[in-house]
């Protein structure tokens, strides 16, 4: 009970978070030495990949939550293992795009 609980509250700050990068497009919420060399004109669809990228790494994290509780078993991680990969893909994609780089 304990993972679910921890699962889902994480999860779904992430969730949150994803979506206030992209819809509300908050730049701010990620460090700023992340986007210090996006261009203006590029800052719409850098936060549109960073949000989308952290919402799939929530979406993760509460699904592990979910089938971990569930099924009793540890296939979850699975789930948190593929999301992570493909949110923190996403996340390296936009860096190199936008900023050049990571840093």
């Amino acid at each position: 009970m304990f993972e679910l609980i921890l699962m889902l509250i994480i999860g779904l700050l992430f969730c949150f978070l994803g979506w206030r990068i992209w819809k509300k497009q908050q730049i701010t919420l990620i460090h700023d030495y992340h986007y210090k060399k996006v261009s203006e004109s590029d800052k719409k669809p850098y936060t549109e990949k960073m949000g989308k990228a952290c919402m799939i790494m929530g979406l993760g994290m509460i699904l592990t939550g979910i089938i971990d509780f569930i099924s009793e078993t540890s296939y979850g991680w699975v789930f948190f293992a593929v999301f992570f990969v493909i949110g923190f893909r996403m996340m390296l994609v936009a860096q190199k795009k936008y900023n050049g780089g990571l840093f």
